[in-house]
């Protein structure tokens, strides 16, 4: 019997029940970190590590080259150090998220549907004027860091309210509006941009919505100001070309809480953020509720 085929069958033999939930966390983990990294840039440079790593191990050993195995076994160290510094915008991420913080957010339907309300016939008007905008909803991690970035504000979301915040003369019009419950808490705030690869045309605006929905659960509203274009950010994801109809739906279905008549909404919506077709006619039928 192969040496080889020994050795496997004696680690086989030495398997016990610990054993395996031990190989199952490390899966989960290693799951877990792959999936943080896809779609990004760091996920291209991990790719392009292990590429390089393991070709140059098998040509160390299959050629018997001892400088470049030294070499290896040295830079296995060094790599635990890499991976925290090249890694460490998803690290912070995945902590942030690990630790979000639960803050006071809409707890009834009505305050939710006046908020969904004001925001979407805001849209409509900002959309038809073509001024750009990038609103904000506070959900379950509090956005207080980003909130002192800009000028506070302790008002009730309007459809006029919005449409003068975001007036191009504004002061206030050249950044973020922020939504904590059912009142605006900011304005002209200042947001992380995304540093996941995307699209040529889309502008700061869509990056910087792109990457709040990155760094908490927050939904953002965005409104181009070149093409009137209404899209909605959430978890990374970019949903565009929505109108007055479709912007509804989608934040209904993205601040609903545990409530039984939006739950399919709910799992239509997440179904559209990540790409699956959503019952349509299922939305349809409870946005108009």
């Amino acid at each position: 019997m192969p040496e080889f085929v020994r050795t496997f069958a004696d680690a086989v033999r030495d398997i016990d029940a610990r054993s395996v939930l031990d190989i199952a966390l490390i899966a989960v983990i290693i799951y877990a970190l792959l999936s943080l990294l896809r779609g990004t840039t760091a996920m291209a440079l991990l790719r392009g590590g292990a590429i390089v790593f393991v070709a140059a191990y098998v040509l160390a050993n299959y050629f018997n080259l001892t400088a470049l195995r030294w070499l290896l076994d040295r830079l296995a160290t060094g790599l635990v150090v890499a991976v925290f510094v090249v890694f460490q915008p998803e690290i912070r991420r995945t902590l942030e998220r690990v630790g979000r913080t639960r803050v006071t957010g809409l707890r009834t339907r009505p305050a939710m549907d006046a908020l969904v309300d004001a925001v979407a016939r805001g849209c409509r008007d900002l959309s038809r004027r073509r001024f750009g905008a990038l609103i904000v909803i506070e959900r379950d991690t509090g956005l207080e860091d980003y909130i002192a970035t800009g000028t506070r504000i302790d008002a009730v979301p309007t459809e006029e309210l919005l449409s003068n915040l975001f007036y191009r003369n504004s002061p206030l019009h050249d950044g973020a509006v922020i939504v904590r419950g059912d009142r605006i808490c900011a304005a002209a705030c200042t947001l992380p941009l995304t540093e996941a690869p995307t699209d040529g045309h889309l502008g700061t605006r869509h990056k910087a919505g792109i990457g709040v929905s990155e760094r908490t659960d927050a939904v953002a509203v965005i409104v181009s100001e070149e093409t009137g274009s209404i899209s909605v950010a959430s978890n990374g994801r970019l949903v565009s070309k929505l109108d007055e109809a479709g912007l509804r739906m989608l934040l209904t279905g993205l601040l609903a809480r545990d409530d039984r008549s939006v739950g399919k909404l709910r799992r239509a919506t997440e179904a559209l953020l990540v790409g699956r077709p959503a019952d349509s006619d299922a939305i349809s039928g409870e946005v108009a509720r």
